[in-house]
């Protein structure tokens, strides 16, 4: 038996955390989102990650929501003196 899909907006953008040679990065593709941004939230947590990079490329739409959790996640890399590669 399989289960339902949770209920809730359908979500079209991706946003996750990927550990990579050049360090951890902050990725975002397709539609990003509120319902995007609430899943990432749900699963990593408010606080914003440590991050060497952000990889925006594949983003087609973005969102007030994903411009924030953008900005704070470099906000957070600036205030500890983290370059971030975008």
């Amino acid at each position: 038996m399989t289960s339902s899909p949770a209920p809730g907006p359908a979500v079209r953008g991706v946003v996750r955390l990927l550990n990579t040679a050049g360090g951890r990065v902050l990725c975002l593709a397709g539609e990003v989102d509120g319902p995007a941004v609430t899943s990432f939230l749900t699963r990593y947590g408010r606080e914003p990650a440590r991050i060497d990079g952000i990889d925006a490329g594949s983003v087609t739409l973005l969102s007030a929501p994903g411009l924030d959790l953008l900005l704070d996640h470099l906000a957070a890399a600036e205030r500890a003196g983290r370059p971030v590669t975008v």
